[in-house]
């Protein structure tokens, strides 16, 4: 009574201080466990309870259970005061008001960061997955990810028995905490009870209630109310007398407590719960509050709109791409011409009726393939041809493919269900038992035709002719049925009408109100509605998160794959024709389209799908584009970002960010935050980029479509037939490279016409896109990458593309001019044309001069004097010529409604990130920090001196400069500039000087002794010479954060160090290693002293980044068509330094880059601005270009105005504090020498143990014992640690940070620094810069079947060309990656010619921070060439 007195008069604050969001640490267990873990729990939580049922004597000697426990459960409260609901927590009360803007909090203000209350997650103990055997009775093995995804598909296609057995396996082999063993077991009730509800058996429910007695309760597993209402729901379906008895056993195993949260488990329909009430009336749930629990879908019915008839839009001229790719694509778009003959407009339509079109869009995609191929063939068959030996039509071919494909798919799966009842399971039945229930998962029409698309998908794109890796090709498949099979069972669970629907899918009763927490409550006692307010909100915050679709692990995505791959194989046959040898005549015989064979690359073996020439010759002739659907830009806003994989298409699931395929570090800590509710912002901003609405700019799509029908070559549109003469072959010579070089130029011509070819057939799709939403509007949904940095997830046609993309799109709101609209117009048309660096005025007065060129172009784009031709960017110089015309013409352009983007972009932004940190005043004045009066412009300034420096070579008589003089322009060290910031390595910078010198001069020389290679190479020297000088700033800070990362990826965590310990006898013990009963092998000592620490920090939006960066172990594994090694990363992967090292200050300046655009987006979106970005170039209505120059100006400043680099230093201290990092110090100093007299006093101490890369541990574990005892809070024990004598206490008393030797990559990565590996390496060994392979991963098969696995082509056409330049995952290779072992062996010995450095263990601490510059970064104010 005391108690419950007690817990009445609580006041409602501590219900707040328990759903305390702001919490400092999060064990990486409770990640893995439950995500809802997540919420600080101040409290033991009070524990929703099972109890005995009063009249049965069952279980009365098993042990007591643990209390039944909600998402999140408190100490109970007196009722919720609902006049007050607002302060309950802000992410809870977010979702209950419908908005998450919350009162007194804006989103475009930067809210504090306490570097000490960052996400951490410890997972420096993890170890790699433990393996366990294939049993020949089950013949299930791998490790628990694997078979847990067996043990899920065999429940998604309602194998239950099967299921049962893998989950008594897996409950046999795994220490698993009780929280997950329950939740396998309540999926596997939830699949059974599904079964019996679609084919109710007495056999099945009376397994189902043996099930929960035997494995549940007997086994003394604490079950749930979930459980409890599974076993309700099964028992409903029992026949009358039987099913009355088995609802009240179980709904007396609940407290009063807990059965009012049968209400919110999701299993229980209200038909059902109704039921309940009449048999067991204890909790009589009111009608009033059914009403309201109803979840029920309503469809208001919705007239068609009239369609007004439109003028004929002439079709697009189809490249020879015969029937594959553009069918495909047309097939998809033609639900826009057909939406009309039904009577619909899309304009004119209600939302609802937009959503619902969307959803259509959405969901085309395999069904229209395989339709088109019947198609195909029956047209063939039509015309009397013999469709198994046509070779014209590569659809038809498909088709008989399709066909054969589906049978042998159906004979497996006949072989797969005998495998699985075999008593002894041998090899084969095995290899069945694993990859047998995810063929089921698909139908086996549907699972065909997507292992065909595929498979032709990545042939097109990785070169059918050259041989494809098998890896490549079966990873391709997989990761596309894997999409499929999430799709095809969201698509499912949405038709069952056996589970209540959620609140969020119906729409209705979306928010928890106080009405229904009074109606849901009346009558339960005091307490119970805090108590089912908190287990709404927790289920709602957490739940749909936990129970998201898991990911295949690799290894079933292989043998999937491989099966697949294989099986293609060997039904797919194309025609080939021959002629006979004697009788000339022409025989057509049937071949095997795909082969399987293997390669020598790089000194491997590597097996490869080589397709049939003939089918070559055919991909030639029909590009392969499928699945495109989905990647269609949206008919509606896009659904708003709330969970890390909810939001974007509505379809169709997506995810917020793009991350390498296997890695999990980042979404984990992006979940935590996300339920910490630090991703608020970044999840607004995105909202703001999707709901931006944009057009088709018709009277640019007409031009741009008469000049592509017209074949010839305009602006950045290749001709259809250019003009390319192969070289002549030479004759007999006895010189054998002149035939080589003939063989060279020869394939040089090739790639040119190919690559001609292919930009042609990409922009034939983005035309055919345009055409079919030139009547709509439509918007991109956006995620982000794992610096924070924002793109549109449709690929074809988006605001980031190419310029002939960005001239054909407009916004789908326009607005007046207004005052200064006109003036921003002509700006804007200067930009564009390439005169953007003169001043403002200058720029103006640009356009007012060539008006008569502006009219001419607008009004005869193609055959006046085509001056839009001479632009920089033609498409988006022609568009803005149309829109001033128009509005000239309108009138009073003051009133003239534009549509036109107007962009403003930032000069060389990564260098204004880093002359604002360092304060650096010149490097300000460079990049336009400091107010002008005209535009200061970097790139020439870097030529400028450039040019200086080979002019004073050339008067010294230098044969590389005679030749570069008057040949360096802007242009050419333009790319280099922007991404030297960026941290592109030298040999990249040489790549991108020689494309821009080869493609401005064709007369270079090219010979061994000067070639455009060592051209590039010359004028790389110079660039990174002249960048070193002008930024010394920027130089400090990068240096600065390259040893922070370097320190960090050579360190070792509190938690390994206390692991390290508690091993230490064991480690230096002499006696044999005994592996107990469990057959567990204890880790060795190379496991306990891995690098395991990623750079990871939090960017001013709360967003955590962790970087990628790991060298992964291989992972041998056995599939059907040959032994693969397959790399997937782990946590347990030590961290691949060099390129943590590099990649750490480009990736950090690029989250601060894309703090400042979500940032900008978030106050432009307050004050009503329209607002589009491609990185740093931000766009608006003409307008408002100057308030939105006034918000980039505003939020530039908000970020640097703190220390940002301080608080990065801050929040690492905090992070990896009381870690120890593997140190090295300069030879020959009195540190070394007393280190050295220290080492040779402690020899002989016995058995030390050894670790290749964690050298004297010995010193280690002296070390940790040191600091253990200075943390102390015994004075005694604190003074023992200061007389203790390492290494570390040594470099304290005697040395500083100058003593200690700087790392060869550290020092490479200042502005203009060059890493002496690069400079030495010959200069013709160019490598392709800029792969952006860490952003551009998009989760379903993109342009020719790109998965997850795959990198975006850095030549992409849909690629901004500024972005192609460099990313952080391309700075750097490991030490002697892509050499020869002639090279890598000098390598070797150079590093041995030197003092090699001594190596000590210090405590990890951080250099201290680079002394801030006299710059005042308010003072970016008044520069009104900041962003222009």
């Amino acid at each position: 009574m005391l108690v419950r007195a007690a817990r009445r008069k609580a006041r409602p604050e501590a219900l707040r201080s328990r759903l305390s969001f702001e919490q400092l640490h999060i064990p990486f267990n409770s990640v893995q466990r439950d995500r809802r873990r997540w919420v600080s729990i101040e409290a033991t939580p009070r524990a929703f309870g099972l109890r005995k049922r009063s009249n049965s004597k069952d279980a009365s000697s098993l042990p007591p259970r643990r209390a039944m426990a909600t998402a999140i459960t408190y100490t109970g409260f007196e009722d919720i005061p609902f006049e007050n609901i607002g302060d309950l927590p802000p992410s809870s009360r977010r979702r209950m008001e419908g908005s998450s803007v919350m009162p007194g909090f804006s989103h475009s203000h930067l809210r504090e960061l306490d570097p000490m209350r960052t996400v951490r997650l410890e997972g420096s103990l993890s170890h790699a997955p433990q393996r366990y055997k294939s049993g020949r009775k089950i013949g299930i093995g791998g490790d628990f990810t694997e078979i847990q995804s067996v043990f899920d598909a065999c429940l998604q296609i309602g194998r239950i028995e099967r299921a049962g057995i893998i989950l008594k396996r897996i409950a046999g082999i795994q220490q698993m905490y009780p929280e997950d063993v329950l939740a396998l077991h309540n999926r596997y009730l939830r699949a059974a009870v599904e079964q019996i509800m679609i084919n109710p058996t007495q056999s099945a429910t009376q397994s189902l209630h043996k099930w929960f007695e035997l494995e549940i309760r007997l086994k003394s597993i604490p079950a749930n109310t979930e459980t409890v209402a599974y076993m309700v729901k099964a028992s409903l379906q029992s026949p009358d007398g039987k099913r009355e008895r088995l609802v009240r056993r179980y709904m007396d195993m609940l407290e009063e407590d807990a059965a009012l949260q049968l209400l919110e488990a999701d299993v229980l329909t209200a038909h059902e719960i109704n039921n309940i009430t009449h048999i067991y009336p204890k909790y009589n749930f009111t009608d009033e509050m059914m009403e309201d629990l109803e979840m029920i879908e309503e469809n208001e019915p919705i007239s068609p709109n009239q369609h007004i008839t439109e003028p004929a839009i002439p079709n697009v001229r189809p490249t020879d791409q015969k029937g594959l790719g553009l069918k495909s694509l047309k097939k998809s778009l033609s639900l826009f011409s057909r939406l009309p003959d039904e009577g619909i407009d899309i304009a004119n339509s209600s939302p609802e009726m937009r959503r619902d079109i969307q959803a259509r869009l959405e969901e085309d995609s395999v069904s229209s393939a395989i339709d088109r191929w019947r198609e195909e063939a029956a047209h063939l068959s039509k015309m009397g041809l013999n469709a198994t030996l046509q070779t014209k039509s590569l659809g038809a071919r498909m088709w008989k493919w399709q066909l054969a494909l589906e049978e042998h798919l159906k004979a497996e799966i006949v072989k797969v269900d005998a495998s699985e009842l075999a008593t002894r399971k041998d090899s084969k039945d095995q290899e069945r038992c694993m990859y047998g229930p995810f063929l089921r998962i698909l139908p086996v029409e549907k699972l065909a035709a997507i292992t065909i698309l595929a498979c032709m998908g990545t042939m097109s794109t990785q070169g059918a002719d050259k041989g494809v890796p098998l890896s490549a090709a079966i990873m391709s498949i997989a990761l596309s049925v894997e999409d499929e099979t999430t799709f095809e069972t969201m698509q499912l669970n949405k038709r069952k009408k056996m589970w209540p629907r959620s609140k969020k899918e119906t729409g209705k009763g979306q928010f928890l109100t106080p009405e229904l927490i009074k109606k849901a409550t009346r009558g339960r006692g005091p307490g119970s509605a805090s108590r089912f307010a908190l287990s709404y909100i927790s289920k709602n915050d957490f739940a749909s998160t936990w129970t998201d679709q898991p990911q295949w692990p690799t290894s079933v995505k292989a043998k999937v794959g491989a099966f697949l791959m294989s099986s293609l194989i060997e039904v797919a046959k194309v025609p080939v024709t021959l002629t006979h040898p004697k009788t000339q005549e022409s025989v057509t015989q049937m071949q095997p389209a795909f082969s399987h064979s293997h390669q020598y690359r790089m000194g491997r073996k590597l097996g490869v799908i080589i397709a049939n020439k003939a089918l070559v010759a055919q991909l030639k002739r029909e590009p392969v584009h499928s699945l495109l659907a989905k990647h269609l830009p949206m008919l509606v806003e896009p659904e708003p970002w709330t969970q890390f994989n909810k939001g974007g298409f509505i379809s169709h699931p997506g995810k917020v960010m793009r991350i390498k395929s296997g890695d999990k570090d980042q979404r984990h800590y992006a979940e935590a935050a996300i339920g910490q509710g630090g991703m608020i912002q970044t999840f607004k901003g995105l909202d703001i980029l999707g709901k931006t609405s944009w057009r088709i700019n018709q009277d640019v799509f007409d031009v741009m479509l008469e000049a592509w029908n017209s074949g010839e070559g305009i602006a950045n549109i290749p001709p259809e037939t250019p003009d390319l003469q192969m070289p002549p072959e030479p004759e007999t010579t006895t010189d054998p490279l002149e035939r080589r070089r003939w063989i060279r130029a020869v394939k040089l011509v090739e790639n040119a016409r190919s690559g001609l070819h292919s930009q042609r057939c990409f922009q034939n799709f983005q035309l055919e896109i345009a055409r079919a939403l030139r009547n709509e509007v439509f918007f991109f949904p956006h995620n982000i990458d794992f610096r924070g940095r924002a793109y549109p997830i449709p690929p074809y046609l988006n605001h980031m593309g190419a310029d002939h993309c960005r001239g054909l799109l407009k916004f789908g709101e326009g607005k007046e001019l207004g005052e200064s609209g006109m003036k921003w117009l002509s700006i804007h048309l200067a930009n564009v044309f390439g005169y953007d660096k003169a001043s403002l005025t200058e720029r103006e007065q640009f356009t007012a001069n060539h008006m008569a060129d502006v009219y001419d172009s607008a009004s005869k784009p193609l055959v006046g004097n085509r001056w839009w031709l001479k632009a920089e960017d033609p498409w988006q110089c022609l568009a803005a010529c149309i829109e001033i015309r128009n509005a000239i013409e309108s009138g009073d352009p003051t009133s003239f409604i534009s549509h036109l983007p107007v962009h403003q972009d930032g000069t060389c932004n990564g260098l204004q990130h880093y002359a604002a940190l360092g304060g650096d005043a010149w490097g300000a004045r460079q990049v336009n920090l400091e107010p002008g009066d005209r535009p200061a412009d970097v790139y020439t300034a870097v030529a400028n001196l450039v040019k200086e420096s080979i002019a004073q070579d050339n008067e010294k008589g230098d044969p590389f400069a005679k030749v570069l003089l008057d040949k360096v322009t802007r242009k050419v060290v333009k790319q280099t500039v922007m991404t030297n910031v960026y941290g592109v390595t030298f040999i990249g910078a040489k790549a991108q000087v020689r494309k821009q010198l080869v493609a401005t001069h064709n007369d270079l020389p090219n010979t061994d002794q000067m070639n455009p290679g060592h051209l590039s190479s010359y004028i790389a020297t110079k660039i990174f010479k002249a960048l070193s000088t002008m930024f010394r700033g920027a130089h400090d800070i990068q240096y600065w954060l390259g040893e922070c990362a370097n320190r960090i990826s050579m360190s070792l965590t509190q938690e390994q160090l206390s692991r390290l310990e508690a091993e230490w006898p064991r480690l230096t013990s002499k006696a044999a290693l005994v592996k107990n009963e469990r057959n567990y092998t204890p880790a060795s000592v190379e496991d306990l002293v891995q690098f395991k620490s990623s750079v990871i920090w939090t960017n001013p939006l709360h967003m955590p980044v962790v970087q990628p960066y790991r060298n992964s172990k291989s992972k041998c594994v056995q599939t059907h068509m040959q032994r693969l090694n397959l790399s997937e990363p782990h946590r347990s992967d030590p961290v691949s330094r060099r390129k943590q090292l590099q990649g750490f200050p480009p990736n950090f300046i690029h989250s601060l880059d894309a703090t400042h655009m979500l940032l900008s987006a978030l106050s432009c979106d307050e004050l009503g601005l329209s607002f589009a970005a491609v990185h740093d170039s931000f766009w608006t209505h003409a307008k408002d270009v100057e308030t939105m120059n006034t918000v980039l100006r505003d939020t530039f400043i908000r970020i640097h105005t703190e220390d940002v680099v301080a608080r990065l230093a801050a929040e690492f201290s905090a992070r990896y504090k009381n870690g120890v990092y593997l140190a090295k110090i300069r030879t020959k100093t009195p540190l070394y020498e007393k280190i050295l007299e220290w080492r040779s006093s402690r020899s002989g101490l016995g058995k030390v143990p050894k670790s290749r890369h964690a050298p004297k541990l010995d010193e280690l574990m002296l070390e940790c014992k040191r600091m253990r005892l200075l943390q102390s809070s015994d004075p005694e024990e604190v003074e023992e640690g200061r007389n203790m004598v390492t290494p570390a206490s040594l470099f304290e008393a005697l040395a500083s940070e100058g003593d200690l030797a700087s790392d060869e990559e550290v020092h490479a990565l200042g502005l203009g620094d060059i890493s002496p590996r690069e400079a030495g390496l010959r200069a013709d060994r160019e490598i392709a810069v800029g792969d952006p392979a860490n952003i551009e991963e998009i989760h379903n098969p993109l342009p020719g079947g790109m998965g997850s696995d795959t990198d975006m082509n850095a030549g992409s056409p849909n690629i901004p060309e500024a972005r192609q330049a460099v990313d952080a995952d391309e700075t750097s290779d490991e030490s002697g990656e892509g050499l020869g072992a002639f090279e890598k062996m000098v390598m070797r010995t150079n590093v041995r010619s030197g003092s090699s450095p001594a190596h000590i263990w210090l405590p990890l601490t951080f250099p201290p921070v680079p002394k801030k510059g006299e710059f005042d970064v308010s003072r970016l104010k008044d520069s009104k060439y900041f962003f222009s």
